[in-house]
């Protein structure tokens, strides 16, 4: 499928009307069957904004691991969103879960990205796993309310799998595990030399062998417990493979990285909702007017509304797009192993899409509002530097220039983004 057959884009637009009942957020218009939780999701939501919100400063500003947070994530219920019904969860759509993701990352985009990947975690399950593994893992999860932590990094080679009669040994370290401390259990992946591709498996953090290292250091995201995993010589049963090395790549396998890309975006987006909302509050009510200003308030200023106006307008199409990006990437996984190469091609441009315009809106309303704020607003106690150091320590997972080239590419040749680990 190449440009001048956009309309096939369009066309499938007309199957949102019909999934629209079942992939509209609770935080929204909940469809029928999922107007019994609507109340209780909302109030735990609510609940846990205004925990994660009471300590969000002063946890930024000591970093560390956030334990009782977690746990108060863990006991909010809200680990179950996205999982089946049939298994014991809500089963809501990736619609929804962005939406929850983005609403904690408001107050505290670390524990927001916890919270995500907990749920990567749980989709690359979903898309990698068999129908038995996803089954038996998901209902264990539900169950026990475990929390998953993430050790599939896919280039850091230095975690080898070596092949034994039982299964594989996972040997090696592996950086950048985002949630790996304090979590039950991990998604994990070894590089397998002899075939040059990935063994992927889920595995317990408390398995003989793996060590969690808490050496994150980064200046922002300070909570995100991103640091590295050391296995030695951990032993990996066959019924815990996820992927075995040199699996054929499926476009709905390759979901998984649009997964991860959309819970970037989202992520972003809750740091510039964050921002802007603070930015308003320091205007209305501690911002004083310039010295040039004839306005009785910093409100009333016109330039202040103009450039106020000007990163609500950075702001509001990235939400959109955002939003556009997850209806598709729900119609694709309802399509399951039929997606075409030309469906998944067209949700990763809309993914590339709202990254880039998420990327922009986090790093300019993060930084611009304080020229609107003043001097107050750079105030320890108040710590919204936070916002800024947070996107801009995000925003550095993968190079956004190379999604401008893949739009690019797409708009002037019709060439879709290459499936990779970023695209």
């Amino acid at each position: 499928m190449r440009l001048g057959h956009k309309q096939a884009r369009a066309d499938r637009t007309v199957v949102y009307f019909a999934l629209y009942a079942c992939t509209m957020s609770v935080l929204n218009i909940p469809a029928a069957q999922n107007a019994l939780h609507e109340a209780d999701i909302s109030s735990a939501l609510d609940k846990l904004v205004a925990q994660l919100a009471a300590t969000a400063v002063l946890r930024d500003q000591q970093g560390g691991h956030a334990a009782a947070e977690r746990q108060a994530i863990r006991a909010s219920g809200l680990l179950n969103l996205g999982t089946p019904r049939e298994w014991g969860g809500l089963g809501l759509p990736w619609s929804t879960v962005y939406r929850v993701v983005r609403k904690l990352a408001q107050v505290d985009s670390a524990l927001a990205h916890v919270f995500a990947f907990h749920h990567l975690q749980i989709a690359s399950i979903r898309l990698f796993g068999t129908a038995e593994q996803a089954e038996r893992l998901l209902k264990e999860t539900v169950a026990g309310n475990l929390f998953w932590g993430n050790a599939l990094n896919p280039l850091d080679k230095r975690s080898l799998a070596t092949e034994t009669p039982t299964g594989f040994v996972l040997h090696g370290d592996k950086s950048y595990c985002s949630g790996s401390v304090g979590s039950d259990r991990m998604v994990a992946s070894g590089w397998h030399e002899a075939s040059q591709s990935l063994v992927i498996a889920a595995l317990p953090t408390s398995r003989a062998g793996v060590t969690v290292v808490a050496d994150w250091d980064a200046f922002g995201q300070r909570q995100t417990d991103s640091g590295t995993v050391r296995f030695e010589q951990v032993k990996v049963g066959h019924d815990e493979v996820l992927t075995y090395p040199g699996t054929v790549v499926t476009p709905l396998r390759t979901l998984r990285t649009q997964v991860a890309q959309l819970v970037l975006t989202n992520l972003y987006l809750g740091i510039a909702q964050g921002a802007f909302e603070e930015a308003r509050t320091q205007i209305r009510h501690h911002t004083r007017p310039s010295m040039f200003s004839t306005a009785a308030t910093a409100s009333q200023d016109p330039y202040i509304q103009h450039r106020f106006a000007e990163l609500w307008l950075l702001l509001r199409p990235a939400l959109l797009l955002a939003d556009d990006a997850a209806q598709q990437l729900d119609r694709a996984l309802l399509q399951g192993q039929s997606l075409s190469a030309e469906q998944r091609g067209e949700v990763a441009i809309a993914v590339n899409e709202a990254k880039v315009l998420a990327h922009r809106a986090a790093m300019e309303v993060s930084s611009q509002f304080f020229e609107l704020t003043g001097a107050r607003a750079t105030s320890q106690k108040l710590g919204l530097d936070r916002f800024w150091r947070n996107a801009r320590v995000h925003t550095l997972h993968d190079p956004v220039d190379y999604k401008y080239r893949d739009i690019g590419r797409y708009l002037l040749d019709g060439q879709y983004p290459e499936p990779t680990s970023y695209s």
